[in-house]
């Protein structure tokens, strides 16, 4: 079977995720695509993807379907207008994380897709597609590690990551949402697969200290003379330079997380470091594991039990840290369009995720530790059809 897609903003990373399904052996046509500049076409042409006939917008591109994937890649703060039109379509749905960039947004969402029959919408968090983060998954689902305590948590960008960041549109929050909200919304989802418990209070303290105008002349070259943060196009929007843009979002962030059941997180986030990270750090009551996300790598022992570690080396390393989590998230989605098994993740599991984000990135805004009871009680009105407990009060 050809399945007919029709793309909604042909970016990068859509582009990316395009080829990637391709590589695994999708039989595919980009029917048509929406986008006033598609900075994802040299990806497509490289990967030897037409991308169909370009539309003037996506009410255009619906037009021409009937489609067998709408593919959603357009900056986050179009997701939301864009999967509403492709929730009325019918046809299944790809869309890029985060689908939605407020709380509003996250309200308005979940209260379309607990109301009405739906067609299926999968989620790009590619990391529930790895298999060093399935087998961590299994391995808690198991009771491997006893009752889970507490998690500690990294994700430790090299300059030039960081340095896209800040010159990508993803450097503006009415664009992108914050940097948590872009970046790291994936650990968060994990987090609360592993802990099985939505946060019940969240702290967070950041800022911006490295891609900043007041800087005074950063080093702009390697060691060997090449120049540094150039080494991605800027993409959409882009800004020439990571220092003297007009960046918004925290360069680099810290939070706290206790959840429901009594598990305490803490995560560092940084977007400038030399030795780049990005690990799980999981303690029970029976054992132990730690997961290196960037070397692919998983070690686990018990707790009473000297002996040397289990460690499994997943290989398949790759310069731009996914580690094959691209093609695996493609034969997923495959697999879930053919029945034979579900898409990793739910569109309410990326809403709840994204909610969590939201509220560390208020804790930090407000400088104070934030209640979560209140956001999860107006979410869950929101997905059974019940009226908003805010508005009831007034508030």
């Amino acid at each position: 079977m050809t399945y007919r897609i029709g793309v909604i903003g042909l970016g990068q990373r859509i582009a990316h995720v395009l080829a990637a399904m391709k590589e695994v052996g999708w039989d595919l046509e980009v029917v048509a695509h929406v986008d006033p500049a598609p900075v994802g076409a040299p990806i497509l042409d490289v990967a030897g993807i037409s991308p169909g006939r370009a539309c003037t917008d996506p009410a255009e591109l619906l037009r021409r379907g009937p489609f067998d994937l709408l593919m959603l890649g357009a900056p986050n703060h179009l997701h939301f207008e864009h999967l509403m039109l492709a929730l009325e379509s019918g046809a299944p749905i790809f869309a890029e994380k985060p689908i939605v960039r407020t709380q509003d947004e996250t309200w308005a969402l979940a209260r379309r897709l607990g109301a009405a029959e739906s067609p299926p919408v999968y989620v790009g968090l590619v990391m529930r597609s790895l298999p060093i983060v399935r087998d961590v998954l299994d391995r808690v689902t198991r009771g491997e590690l006893g009752e889970i305590v507490s998690i500690d948590a990294t994700e430790h960008l090299p300059p030039e990551h960081g340095g896209y960041l800040a010159r990508n549109w993803r450097r503006r929050q009415a664009w992108g949402g914050s940097y948590f909200l872009d970046k790291v919304v994936h650990d968060f989802d994990i987090f609360g697969c592993l802990v099985g418990a939505r946060p019940a209070r969240v702290a967070s303290f950041g800022g911006r200290r490295i891609f900043t105008a007041e800087r005074r002349d950063p080093p702009r070259t390697w060691e060997d003379g090449s120049a540094a943060y150039a080494l991605r196009d800027a993409g959409w929007a882009g800004a020439n330079d990571a220092f003297q843009s007009d960046m918004d979002v925290t360069d680099h962030q810290v939070a706290m997380v206790e959840y429901a059941n009594d598990v305490r997180l803490s995560f560092h986030a940084n977007s400038h470091t030399a030795l780049t990270e990005r690990r799980w750090y999981v303690a029970g009551t029976e054992g132990t594991l730690i997961a290196d996300l960037v070397r692919n790598r998983l070690m686990v022992r018990r707790a009473l039990f000297r002996g040397k570690p289990d460690k499994v080396e997943y290989g398949g390393v790759t310069a731009d840290a996914h580690n094959g989590a691209d093609q695996a998230m493609a034969l997923d989605l495959l697999a879930a369009l053919q029945g034979r098994a579900a898409f990793p993740v739910t569109p309410f599991e990326s809403l709840e995720a994204g909610l969590t984000v939201m509220a560390i990135d208020e804790a930090m805004e407000a400088r104070q530790v934030v209640d979560c009871a209140p956001m999860w009680a107006r979410y869950d009105a929101a997905r059974s059809g019940a009226a908003d407990p805010v508005a009831e009060q007034g508030l």
